[in-house]
């Protein structure tokens, strides 16, 4: 069966890409979980936060943006001796900011959902890519995204990370034309 190169065959990024990379959502809480689980990347390989997944979940209320907002400095000490998380103060804090942040948002769209689709017009961008090399790291539209969170207050949100978000959250099929996912999503 012919994949994504970067799936490779690690279990964990097989099942990942398989079943959910690249599928749209609608979902605020699952968008909340990839703005803090791309943010925790940053700097990182995507697989070292798949694997500390369950750890971000707990530590994390579910990402449930409301309570995620209201993480008080004694919850962040907390979480920054944790260590089935990416126990960065910078990423920590970032997550409380954005889930104020997502919240705010959510206010002023009715979603987050809403937010995001919004930029797409509701439809996912298809790209056909043949090679992974082909695919961009960012692109204008990602760069907007990311300027728009930026001036709403969100942190370790640039343009790569938007873009991964994007590409994550279906907003974008990314997957290359040979992958058997490609006509799926």
């Amino acid at each position: 069966m012919a994949r994504c190169d970067w799936a490779g065959d690690d279990p964990l990024y097989v099942e990942y890409h398989d079943t959910e990379w690249g599928v749209p959502t609608h979902d605020d809480r699952l968008l909340f979980e990839f703005i803090v689980l791309e943010g925790a990347q940053a700097g990182l390989s995507w697989i070292t936060i798949l694997r500390k997944r369950q750890g971000y979940k707990k530590a994390f209320d579910n990402f449930e943006m409301e309570k995620v907002a209201r993480f008080t400095p004694k919850r962040i000490e907390k979480l920054l001796l944790n260590p089935d998380i990416v126990r960065n103060r910078q990423k920590v804090n970032s997550a409380v900011t954005n889930a104020q942040a997502a919240l705010a948002v959510v206010e002023e769209a009715g979603s987050l959902s809403n937010y995001f689709w919004n930029w797409v017009d509701g439809v996912p961008v298809k790209n056909s890519f043949a090679k992974m090399s082909e695919i961009p790291a960012k692109t204008p539209l990602a760069e907007s995204i990311a300027k728009d969170m930026k001036q709403r207050g969100f942190k370790f949100f640039g343009p790569t990370i938007a873009y991964a978000h994007m590409q994550a959250t279906g907003l974008v099929n990314d997957h290359v034309t040979s992958c058997f996912r490609y006509t799926e999503v």
